[in-house]
């Protein structure tokens, strides 16, 4: 018979019927899949530390992957009480969060690209969107609207040709001067992700960043983690 787990703060908990994975936020109490949420613990120094791979060892409490949530956590100091500790989190978590999967989105965006899995080129993404190879597109928050109307365009075209119920998901994340400085000579104004392993990591990365800033998509004005409180 299948086993269930009666979750605690960190969803650990005594074995029961039917295994249940989802976890609960302290925030809303409500309960979600692990992978939408943010893992958090307390450090051998007594501070709150995010978990975003939910690896780190020790009594953990979840948050829905929101950036209000977690400043109204640290704000209504509801960490210590979930992780039964005296843990403090400092002032910038949220930002410290938002520099973190900005850095994992790009991280992966890197990955992609070596795998041949995320291009870029107004000219090679217009022809992946068309031609349905492209799993999503990203702008420099600040590119030129000429060029993503063009590329709307192709994705428009592309839902109609295939009768797609939705739409290729479009991000703009980062500025032009945020994707050189954190990108190098891999910045990009146009780009899109690929199918495979590593294209459909870059889009599970942008999709939380995106949810935790809770801009919506193709409404991100820039700022590579540099959100201030």
């Amino acid at each position: 018979m299948p086993l269930r787990e009666t979750p605690d703060a960190d969803g650990g908990g005594e074995w029961d019927e039917i295994i249940v994975n989802d976890r609960t936020c302290i925030v809303t109490r409500e309960t979600a899949p692990p992978e939408t949420l943010i893992r958090f613990v307390a450090s051998p120094d007594g501070r709150v530390v995010p978990d975003l791979k939910r690896q780190l060892p020790g009594r953990g409490c979840w948050i829905k992957a929101e950036r209000t949530l977690v400043d109204r956590a640290v704000s209504k100091k509801l960490f210590a009480r979930a992780l039964k500790t005296e843990a403090k989190a400092d002032a910038d978590l949220g930002a410290l969060i938002d520099r973190l999967l900005a850095a994992d989105l790009v991280g992966m965006m890197n990955l992609a690209r070596k795998a041949g899995q995320f291009i870029s080129g107004a000219t090679k993404v217009d022809a992946a969107v068309r031609s349905g190879a492209a799993i999503a597109v990203f702008h420099a928050a600040d590119a030129a609207p000429d060029g993503v109307r063009k590329i709307d365009q192709a994705r428009k075209a592309w839902k109609l040709g295939s009768d797609a119920e939705e739409d290729i998901p479009s991000f703009s994340l980062f500025t032009g001067a945020e994707l050189d400085e954190v990108m190098g000579q891999n910045a990009f104004i146009h780009a899109c992700a690929l199918a495979g392993q590593a294209g459909e990591g870059v889009v599970k990365r942008a999709t939380m960043l995106e949810k935790y800033r809770d801009v919506g998509q193709s409404g991100a004005n820039g700022g590579a983690g540099r959100r201030e409180q």
